[in-house]
């Protein structure tokens, strides 16, 4: 019996190196020892802790994004429960958010709602070890590849760098961190402490992912006092609309002339772009400005930014 038992343990581990590429797992530990001037044996050694979990690419292959509907969407994110959360959230960090909103002219909300989104305010930061899942992606899923080794190179860099043990930190299944759901590359660009001075720690302490979402947002461009989205509503039927890019390429003034309404005052002259969102039946639409747009450099998806969005007013109501 323990001989099959040891027998069926060992099938299995040939089983989960066969899911990866080993020559490029062998590259990768040569080129990162080399560049970063460590012994090859220190970047095995954690290599050889990471595990290969199918479950990663299985959710990686059908993200939310690209299966449900807004409607769907909307309903996970978008609840009393999660609002009331990120009321008592808000509160209790109220003079950092501000402090932090002042200084990069980002909006209090976005910040609540970007957090409130990624993590429910630090409820779910994720079960996976973030090794693991950059292991699985970066050797595992040819598709994204390139990427994810990239991002484990970066993690690699930011462990040895924060002195944090790279076999037992937590995050998504795409390898994201802490409160904002940092992926490492962003992690040593963007993260900020909020104490300057301090170490950035957005795994533990909320006052620091404060600080880095707004420095995101900013660096990419948030600016200070414009809208984000408005409801759009046509007047008339308009056919042969081309596709709209999520980056905002025309003025108001150009759909205001085919008959789409916003929701707000604005000027004609705002940069804009059409949101169309798929319900269980029909569409809604929304105008997305420069800020929205903003807000997909943090997600590319246009449901993520609004869930965002939503939540951020719906808060910023409740908080008034």
């Amino acid at each position: 019996m323990k001989k099959l038992l040891a027998l069926l343990l060992f099938i299995g581990s040939l089983n989960l190196q066969a899911q990866v590429n080993q020559s490029e797992v062998n590259d990768f530990i040569s080129d990162y020892a080399k560049k970063n001037n460590i012994s090859e044996s220190e970047v095995k050694d954690i290599l050889d802790a990471a595990e290969f979990q199918q479950d990663i690419i299985d959710k990686i292959s059908k993200p939310a994004e690209g299966t449900m509907t807004w409607e769907r969407y909307r309903k996970i994110f978008i609840t009393e429960e999660r609002a009331q959360a990120g009321v008592e959230f808000w509160k209790e960090h109220k003079e950092t958010v501000a402090k932090v909103a002042q200084e990069t002219g980002v909006n209090e909300e976005i910040i609540m709602g970007i957090i409130g989104v990624e993590t429910y305010f630090g409820r779910i930061k994720g079960n996976y070890k973030v090794l693991d899942a950059l292991y699985t992606l970066g050797f595992g899923y040819p598709k994204r590849g390139k990427f994810f080794r990239s991002e484990l190179a970066k993690y690699l860099e930011l462990t040895s760098k924060e002195k944090l043990d790279p076999k037992e930190i937590k995050g998504s299944y795409a390898g994201a961190m802490g409160y904002s759901q940092f992926m490492p590359s962003s992690y040593l660009a963007y993260a900020k402490s909020f104490d300057e001075g301090g170490t950035a720690d957005l795994i533990n302490d909320p006052t620091d992912a404060i600080a880095s979402v707004a420095n995101y947002l900013k660096v990419h461009r948030w600016k200070k006092g414009e809208p984000v989205a408005a409801t759009a509503t046509f007047s008339r039927k308009v056919t042969n609309l081309n596709k709209q890019s999520l980056k905002p390429k025309n003025k108001l003034s150009d759909y205001t002339a085919l008959g789409i309404q916003p929701g707000i005052e604005a000027s004609g002259n705002t940069p804009a772009t059409l949101v169309i969102l798929d319900m269980e039946e029909g569409k809604e639409h929304w105008y997305g400005f420069d800020n929205f747009y903003v807000i997909t450099r943090y997600n590319h998806s246009p449901m993520y930014a609004m869930a965002v969005f939503q939540l951020a007013e719906k808060m910023k109501e409740m908080m008034n």
